[in-house]
């Protein structure tokens, strides 16, 4: 039988493909959802987290970025007590949670997660130290005659531990300490604190500064004449 021309012979096929050393080069190739890749993983993120706290990362210094935001309230504080009219009642207003104290201890246990029952033995041991800025914040505004108002959303049950642990680490003889009444308890916390601030300035007080570690803290009329943000890469509440 003789062959057609361009006809396909499948054994002579085999033996050339044989007989040719193959140069074709073979590379990995890994498949991955791009989407889904574009947010970092979450535990990359806590141990950015941590390294943060300890100052060991290229992406800053936490405890030097609180005494920075800490040195730039000290300074509006000396500059507006020297201003301060006679019959004016200057107030300094202070979150405690991650800007007096520091939870950072019970929020490493938990793996930077929340659990309300964890949490709240925590806040029941007082063991939270003092954040160092801030307790030298505290001390100046009480020289300078500065009245120190707490704001807390923390519950109005968890006084005494509270009480007891500002006490231990320094923060003594404030002029008040207001806590998240059960009423409040839906409230968000912007609405909730920028309403006890309304309640201090109606008692006749200057709100003249602020300090918190989240923009609710800070947000929302009346605000102070100077609002400082501490860093907290913890935890967010809006």
């Amino acid at each position: 039988m003789v062959a057609m021309i361009g006809s396909f012979n499948p054994g002579t096929f085999a033996q050339k493909q044989a007989s040719q050393p193959s140069n074709i080069n073979h590379q990995q190739v890994f498949s991955q959802n791009a989407a889904a890749e574009r947010i970092v993983n979450l535990d990359v993120l806590k141990n950015e987290v941590k390294q943060y706290h300890d100052c060991t990362c290229t992406c800053g210094c936490y405890a030097r970025d609180l005494d920075a935001q800490a040195d730039r309230a000290i300074a509006f504080l000396r500059r507006r007590a020297a201003q301060k009219r006679a019959a004016e009642k200057l107030a300094l207003v202070l979150d405690i949670d991650e800007t007096s104290l520091s939870n950072y201890k019970q929020m490493q246990q938990s793996g930077f997660s929340y659990v309300n029952n964890d949490w709240n033995a925590w806040i029941d041991t007082a063991q939270a130290p003092a954040i160092p800025g801030t307790l030298r914040l505290y001390k100046v505004a009480q020289k300078l005659g500065v009245s120190v108002i707490f704001i807390t959303g923390r519950s109005e049950s968890q006084r005494a531990a509270t009480e007891r642990n500002l006490s231990n680490q320094g923060f003594t003889n404030w002029q008040k300490l207001i806590l998240r009444p059960a009423l409040a308890a839906s409230q968000s916390t912007t609405a909730y604190k920028s309403a006890m601030r309304a309640q201090i300035v109606g008692e006749g007080y200057k709100l003249v500064l602020n300090v918190g570690d989240q923009w609710s803290d800070l947000k929302g009329a009346p605000e102070a004449e100077f609002s400082v943000k501490y860093p907290d890469p913890f935890y967010l509440i809006p």
